[in-house]
């Protein structure tokens, strides 16, 4: 759904549930059949687990690579944080890789290199992808321009709203 106030895409928690249904079909309508779900967290925690849910694919992992730092605030390069995903473990198997939007690409480009130089049989899933992205995930749910607003991430966090503080990203 469009905001048209403010110009931002917003993802409602229905949304999110008929996003991540439709991806998982069109995953498995594909042939492709993970062994392994992997998110980019944070933001593709909860898509992964819904989507690993719709697969029924109980092998999750995530992987954790910061680029954003604030709405519209990124760093030079997207970097992987600790803990490390086991990625011994993933050579050799189907992994699906998921994150909530391919925007400038970078991330997604970033864990996708890293999960296919470990030798796994990698696919990408985002709920959207914006026109600016470097590399176009296997599957998508929604293409937008707009800022977006997840139902698990808008807010901000706690800390911010007790604070009296503008939400980040």
């Amino acid at each position: 759904m469009t905001d048209a106030s403010n110009e931002r895409e917003t993802l409602t928690w229905d949304g999110f549930g008929t996003a991540t249904r439709d991806l998982a079909r069109s995953i498995l309508s594909s042939g492709f059949e993970p062994e392994v779900v992997v998110a980019i967290a944070r933001g593709g925690l909860l898509p992964a687990g819904a989507i690993a849910y719709g697969l029924g694919a109980k092998n999750c992992g995530a992987i954790n690579v910061e680029f954003y730092t604030g709405i519209g605030t990124v760093l030079d390069a997207p970097e992987v944080l600790p803990p490390e995903l086991d990625m011994a473990y993933l050579d050799g198997r189907r992994v699906l890789l998921v994150d909530d939007v391919a925007d400038s690409g970078k991330t997604l480009a970033l864990a996708v290199q890293l999960l296919k130089d470990k030798g796994a049989d990698v696919r990408s899933v985002t709920i959207y992808t914006k026109p600016t992205t470097i590399i176009q995930p296997d599957y998508a749910w929604k293409d937008t321009d707009l800022w977006i607003n997840f139902p698990w991430s808008f807010q901000g966090t706690v800390r911010e709203e007790d604070l009296g503080l503008p939400p980040t990203a």
